[in-house]
């Protein structure tokens, strides 16, 4: 996907990308002044294409790894020593991480970049004829900027706020309430000027619901943000999304669409997401490369798996070229936990999101089983027989237990089928069979209706005044009726409504923050037994100590 996406995609004075965290000693120079530069919408829109590239590119990855896999919904385990990657993945798992990580320092610069970007565009556009445009294209960036800092807030916790450019020299940290209370003045300066149409015109851009959207996921963390619950806040910006009228929850049969290669403005859920396209570069949507087993790529047409030139069932491990399936196979690697799975997913059977998983026997499209043909030794790594060379077949299974059977230090399951068969794996975002890259050109929602239905019954149940003749019941009802063909729910607790959001928001980015919310993120999982409480925030990367002497670590790291 998709035409949406190429609009934003402009190059800028090289100074845009120049991170907020440096201190900017030249005279910024532009291109554009205000007599030729901007004056439409389109114009300024086609400025501020650069930081929504940046966004793309920062949240797939980075931002994706550090709030999943440091949760109990994801893991990446190793396999004979493939994605060991300097131990990355496992810390994130098992919750010892340190100042030096890559993933942790990627998604702190990466934030702090598109608040320089947002920064820098700003003055471009300082000098730009006044006019409706140029107030909606301030406080467009406005929210791209806050948004940018509640990431570091949500985080890191304590960060500079630096909002000038030219920057007038490194910033010491912000108290995290400091850093709430910017946020919060910025949407609710920004709001009053941001677009209220939805569809195809303002698809992947924000507008006035996104601002309220982020405003709300503010406000429902008050709590741990800055140490004040502010919950009929956040009922007041769900409101503000609901009453509008312009977004519905998905039903049933098609939820599971809404994530698809398909996928973009006509899904009524999407408030705000991100638009993916594998012909464009810089952002790369990989859900297949890293969720699909490696004997699932022809199922599911990874990047150029095709059947041969006549039907057949059995998968020839390694298998290039010539008749039957060509297997360019993918080497995923992530997997959700079996007590992930097996506490949320293993409740209801009528329950459509259960469809996301694959475990167990696997089958082709047709029913028939899907054989894979391997040696004993392929199969079993640890088979001590004298014929370890000699062909098996099996039909693929794929196991929901992880066991790190080559190395549990370092979660190795070896390096056979039964170690690649390990894990349950997710198609939520469902790989796409049209493309010829690993990038899939599925878009990713970062706020959806279900989720503001949620966190209205959540800041409800948590003591916040019920409003508009809803209750936390009947808002959480209405996202399971579109759901599940089990009977509507008499009652819900905090703890149903934590269960109900790992059900919905799977592989979504939401789960650490609300393990955080939930008081849950300490919890022994899978290999992981830590539970320091410092590490509900990350450490400030070295990098970014050494280049602004007035940073404070955060405590324990």
């Amino acid at each position: 996907m998709k035409k949406y996406l190429k609009q934003f995609i402009i190059v800028i004075a090289a100074g845009l990308f120049m991170s907020s965290c440096h201190k900017i000693e030249v005279t910024p120079n532009s291109l554009y002044t205000e007599t030729v530069f901007p004056k439409t919408d389109a114009e300024f829109q086609s400025v501020m294409g650069t930081i929504y590239t940046s966004l793309r590119g920062h949240y797939s990855l980075a931002y994706w790894f550090a709030q999943e896999i440091s949760s109990d919904e994801a893991i990446l385990p190793v396999y004979g020593g493939n994605w060991f990657d300097g131990q990355g993945y496992i810390q994130l798992h098992r919750h010892d991480w340190n100042k030096d990580h890559g993933w942790i320092n990627t998604v702190w610069n990466d934030a702090n970049s598109i608040v320089g970007l947002c920064n820098q565009t700003m003055f471009i556009f300082k000098s730009a004829p006044e006019g409706d445009s140029k107030n909606t294209a301030i406080a467009e960036l406005k929210t791209l900027r806050a948004f940018a800092y509640w990431e570091l807030l949500d985080m890191f916790g304590n960060v500079p706020l630096d909002t000038l450019y030219p920057s007038p020299g490194v910033q010491a940290k912000a108290t995290r309430a400091q850093v709430f209370s910017f946020v919060e003045s910025e949407l609710k300066a920004a709001i009053p000027y941001l677009k209220t149409a939805t569809g195809s015109s303002t698809y992947g851009k924000v507008t006035k619901w996104m601002a309220h959207a982020l405003q709300a996921k503010l406000y429902l963390n008050a709590e741990v943000y800055a140490g004040t619950p502010k919950y009929n806040e956040a009922i007041a910006a769900c409101d503000a999304i609901i009453s509008s009228g312009s977004f519905a929850v998905e039903a049933r049969g098609t939820y599971l669409n809404q994530f698809s290669p398909t996928n973009g403005p006509a899904f009524k859920e999407f408030v705000f997401a991100i638009p993916y396209d594998p012909s464009t570069s810089n952002g790369y949507l990989f859900h297949g490369r890293y969720d699909l087993n490696r004997n699932l790529g022809i199922k599911y047409r990874y990047s150029g798996s095709t059947p041969g030139n006549y039907s057949f069932n059995q998968i020839i491990l390694n298998q290039t070229s010539g008749n039957g399936l060509i297997n360019a196979k993918p080497s995923g690697p992530r997997a959700t936990l079996s007590s992930f799975y097996n506490s949320y997913f293993k409740t209801d059977a009528n329950d459509i999101r259960n469809n996301q998983w694959l475990v167990g026997n696997q089958f082709w499209s047709d029913g028939s089983p899907m054989m894979v043909s391997t040696t004993k030794k392929g199969y079993d790594q640890f088979y001590a027989g004298a014929d370890g060379g000699a062909a098996i077949t099996y039909q693929l299974y794929i196991d929901s237990i992880i066991t790190a059977r080559l190395a549990p230090a370092s979660i190795d399951c070896g390096n056979d089928e039964i170690a690649w068969n390990m894990g349950i794996r997710n198609i939520k975002f469902l790989p796409d069979a049209n493309s010829s890259s690993r990038n899939q050109s599925n878009d990713a929602p970062i706020f959806r209706y279900s989720d503001i239905l949620l966190m209205k019954a959540e800041a409800i149940l948590r003591g916040g005044t019920a409003t508009s003749g809803h209750t936390a019941l009947s808002l959480t009802n209405m996202v399971r009726s579109n759901r599940s063909t089990s009977p509507a729910w008499a009652s819900v607790t905090l703890d149903d409504l934590y269960s109900e959001r790992a059900r919905e928001f799977t592989w979504e980015c939401w789960r650490r923050n609300d393990m955080i919310r939930f008081g849950k993120y300490e919890t022994a999982y899978g290999f992981k037994t830590n539970a320091d409480t410092y590490r509900r925030i990350f450490p400030i990367p070295t990098g970014a100590m050494n280049t602004n002497p007035k940073l404070i670590q955060n405590p324990g790291y």
